[in-house]
């Protein structure tokens, strides 16, 4: 059966051009082999012309088709205004395309950042978006309205942790992307896919070379795979929706917002990534005390998916490569409530807005989470229980009766769990270990749902099985785990407490994934390990980023004030963090509000209605429903979706029905087509570039960040240290390195206020802890909002990065500039290279005509560990010889056979001299 391959989008670079009647934006891929054209009307005053001709053009022939466009757009002398065809802005995808009262605007991706890399697919941060107005000046209705509104948009930070990618699909789980590839597509699969891929579909063959044709025998071909994306997480979908049926899917960018954090766990020598990725819905979307809830869609406030992958990196292909990942979610109370701000009290009193007796609400929300993660569905409820006035006790008094009421209609075995637990309490109890409970909680939530392996279980593990492996629940076939079912854990505002109980969720998920890549040889994980600590900071970016988006601030309580080693200064940056969110809800959450109901296009403003700023509140928009009586109501005892039950407790999205398949585009082509070869796609075989700027290089390492830097200790991650004999103290601040910087600081902006540099936490329920004294450097990192783009700007944009990069080098012997190499070659070659390096490079390439001399003309030498040349004819001009290998003496074999073994997972006992010799290598490169 032919593999299957994620497509990877042929269009990563984009170059607009632009007339006065038409912009031009031309895609292409990386190696820039590939062209494909957009044609975009500027005379429709308030209408969205946008032409794809579904044309696959070469290089020269986009360049003699811009040649023409210059030419037949030239204007006459006597003629105004400019002429020919110019060179807008260079992109590297387009977000969507919006519209207020005027024209349609273009917002494009300028700037992108690297973040994690997971089997070779890269995921980008944005870095920097550009928005451009298409109609002409000739044309164009001015309304006094508009620049309001283009101000609104622009609070909408799109540089502040909002993630795509060109080949993998960040709105689906791990888990989700790789079952694809394993399902049988021969009936589902086109030869030459969609009707617009047939015109490509001869070029693409006669650059795809097979040598299996030559001889007969049939190509080597795959599936390549395009899934439709989880709209729950896509959040420029509504500015994507008037293009999509219209365009190539190439030119369709899906960007999530949330958190991603990537960091390298080193077990001796050996790189297993470790990456968290964050999904927040875009349904129900907004500030802490503006959304809370649930509407009438079942869609709740601050609901957050997140997943942590971990994976052999020394092995890229998803094909051959151990991966394994766990999911749990996060989100508000399934019910209809809210607190009223008006009264400006730090925290305002729960109310119950609607009275749901059948728990409508309630079924509709968990209905979606069965349909996505199968069952069971465990809900862990941190709020309070005993209060001397309600408030928080509200809530449960709800949703428990809720639970009961839809259990009551499900199968037993896959009803939905509750478990509530007063964590507030128990944090104020001096007998009682907060951590150590979560940890049993942890422990029982994992076994039932299980998590997800892509390789079936170790020899060893069946050999020396640990007790806790056998009772590890989810799906178990030949080919690995399959998660089933999800733990969803909520307090009042899904932050700090949240954070926690995710965090030691996690840290017992990692130790069962480790386990299973065979990497530990007992899944238990203890504190104050290299690995835990890894795995603590990379969920402290991960709340603090989340919080920062919803709350106003960053977390308040973290792992380290549950287990009461927070140090005493931390109790001041409580207070600060607490005035900073009171502030940001009082006076910046509004604005912030307005931003994303306008950029999801929640609100679409309207010629003669009420604007944006007029609505005395948000509700309509976010309650559909409450305006009409629905044609179907749902049934309150069959509360589930048609097919769900079905498949349970396997998830319906991951089952091979005709109802899933419906959402997947699947044709043939050939094994070495650029449109699934990930080799390519990573490697980038065309390009130069250097080691130094490469991301694996610049990620958080163990070893460098937590490994201690004297010798004679265990280097070993998984070793208990005391907090003295850490590299980075656990107690002290963090380190201030700039790739430590930029790695926990992806998220630590937000729109201009102060209020809004801090973005996450939550309510009373939880206090503050600040990250760390990278106050100023915070403010440094954080990127500017997408901004309107002008001629001026970019010109001088252009002249600014033209200085910084031909600045003169003074060399003794030579003045003469050079131009600048950082572009096009990712690295500053006008620098004259050192006298030692020229003599390597002519040594280099000269090496094979000096081979053939020696071998002409000195005598044969029969050395057995160098490769002999000896020339097969007589005349010295020929230059053909046969080569005869080298010999390999038994401690060479010794060495590489028992190298081989290891890659296999059978490791032999480290002698004294193998730690030694490692100890030295670790003594020389990291300290």
């Amino acid at each position: 059966m032919p593999q299957s391959a994620a497509v990877i989008s042929g269009l990563q670079r984009m170059v607009l051009y632009e007339t006065r009647a038409r912009y031009f934006l031309v895609g292409s891929n990386q190696a820039q082999t590939k062209h494909r054209v957009l044609k975009i009307d500027r005379t429709e005053p308030k209408d969205l012309v946008i032409i794809d001709d579904k044309h696959v053009y070469s290089q020269q022939e986009v360049r003699d088709l811009l040649s023409r466009l210059d030419l037949g757009n030239r204007t006459k002398m006597a003629q105004k205004g400019p002429s020919g065809l110019s060179r807008a802005v260079t992109a590297v995808g387009v977000v969507g395309f919006v519209r207020f009262l005027e024209g349609y605007y273009m917002v494009l991706i300028t700037k992108r950042r690297k973040m994690a890399d997971i089997g070779g697919h890269s995921i980008y941060k944005i870095e920097d978006t550009t928005m451009i107005y298409i109609p002409n000046d000739s044309v164009r209705v001015a309304h006094p309205d508009e620049a309001r509104y283009v101000r609104i948009f622009q609070n909408m930070d799109l540089s502040s942790n909002f993630y795509f990618s060109h080949s993998y699909d960040l709105s689906h789980s791990l888990q989700h992307n790789l079952t694809l590839l394993r399902r049988p597509y021969g009936q589902w699969a086109t030869e030459a896919g969609d009707g617009e891929d047939q015109a490509a579909e001869a070029p693409e063959r006669r650059d795809g070379f097979d040598i299996f044709e030559d001889e007969g025998l049939p190509a080597q071909v795959v599936y390549g795979v395009r899934a439709e994306p989880y709209s729950k997480y896509v959040w420029n979908g509504n500015l994507l929706r008037r293009v999509k049926d219209v365009v190539h899917p190439d030119w369709l960018l899906y960007i999530i917002h949330g958190f991603c954090g990537q960091s390298k766990l080193l077990i001796y020598g050996r790189p297993v990534h470790v990456t968290l990725i964050a999904r927040r819905s875009s349904k129900f979307a907004g500030t802490r005390f503006l959304k809370r809830g649930a509407n009438c869609e079942g869609d709740v406030a601050n609901e957050v998916e997140t997943e942590q992958m971990v994976h052999d990196a020394s092995v890229m292909s998803f094909r051959v490569g151990s991966y394994s990942s766990y999911v749990q979610t996060r989100g508000s109370v399934p019910l209809y409530w809210s607190q009223d701000i008006s009264t400006m009290m730090p925290k305002p009193p729960i109310r119950l807005d609607q009275a749901d007796p059948y728990a409508h609400v309630a079924a509709l929300h968990f209905d979606q989470m069965l349909q996505r993660f199968g069952s069971p569905i465990i809900i862990l409820n941190l709020v309070k229980k005993r209060e001397k006035r309600k408030h928080e006790k509200i809530l449960s008094e709800e949703l428990h009766p809720a639970i009961i009421n839809l259990n009551q209609f499900l199968p037993q075995q896959h009803g939905i769990e509750y478990i509530a637990w007063d964590m507030a309490r128990y944090t104020k109890s001096k007998l009682c270990n907060v951590l150590d409970r979560l940890s049993m909680i942890a422990e029982n939530v994992v076994k039932r749902t299980g998590f997800f392996v892509n390789r079936a279980d170790f020899y060893c593990h069946a050999l020396h099985p640990d007790e806790r492996w056998g009772d590890l629940g989810g799906s178990i076939s030949g080919a690995g785990r399959a998660q089933t079912g999800v733990l969803r854990t909520n307090c009042v505002d899904c932050l700090d407490r949240t954070n926690t109980a995710q965090f030691m969720v996690g840290k017992c998920a990692l130790a069962y994934q480790l386990y299973a890549l065979g990497m530990i040889d007992k899944p238990k994980l203890q504190f104050d390990t290299d690995c835990v600590r890894l795995f603590e900071e990379l969920y402290e970016d991960h709340g603090d980023t989340l919080s920062l988006q919803y709350g106003g601030s960053q977390l308040v309580h973290r792992v380290k004030t549950y287990r009461k080693i927070a140090p005493w200064t931390q109790h001041s940056k409580d207070i600060m963090q607490t005035l900073s969110r009171y502030y940001s809800n009082a006076f910046s959450d509004a604005d912030r509000q307005d931003a994303i109901n306008l950029f999801l296009q929640v609100y679409q403003p309207v010629e003669n209605r009420p604007h944006l700023w007029d609505l005395p509140t948000d509700f309509y928009l976010h309650q559909k429903s409450t305006m009409a009586l629905p044609a179907d109501r749902r049934s309150y005892t069959l509360w589930w979706s048609e097919g769900v039950l079905s498949y349970l407790p396997i998830a319906l999205d991951q089952v091979p029905c005709e109802q899933t398949m419906k959402k997947l585009a699947v044709k043939r082509v050939n094994r070495l087509d650029e449109s699934v070869d990930i080799y390519a796609e990573f490697f980038r075989p065309y390009e130069l570039t250097s080691f130094d700027d490469t991301f694996c290089k610049a990620m958080t390492n163990s070893a460098r960040e937590f490994m201690p830097k004297t010798v004679g200790v265990d280097p070993s991650p998984f070793t208990v240290r005391k907090p003295e004999e850490t590299a980075k103290s656990v107690l002290g601040n963090k380190s201030t390195k700039e790739e430590t910087l930029v790695q926990r600081k992806t998220a630590a902006s937000a729109p201009p206020p102060p209020s809004e540099e801090a973005i996450s936490s939550s309510s009373e329920d939880d206090s503050e802890e600040e990250r760390d004294d990278d106050a100023a450097a915070s403010v440094s990192q954080r990127s500017t909002p997408v901004k309107l783009w002008s001629a001026d700007s970019g010109e001088g944009a252009r002249a600014h990065e033209e200085s910084q990069q031909q600045q003169p080098q003074q060399q003794p012997q030579q003045q003469q500039q050079h131009p600048a190499f950082k572009e096009p070659y990712g690295l500053n070659l006008a620098t004259v290279p050192a006298e030692q390096d020229l003599l390597i490079y002519e040594r280099f390439a000269r090496l094979g005509e000096s081979q053939q001399r020696r071998a002409a003309k000195s005598e044969h030498l029969h050395l057995p560990n160098v490769t002999r040349l000896e020339p097969l004819s007589c005349f010295p001009e020929d230059s053909v010889y046969a080569a005869s290998p080298p010999q390999v003496d038994a401690d060479s074999r010794r060495v590489f056979e028992s190298h081989v073994m290891a890659a296999r997972g059978q490791v032999g006992p480290l002698c004294r001299d193998d730690v030694l010799m490692y100890r030295e290598y670790v003594k020389n490169r990291y300290m």
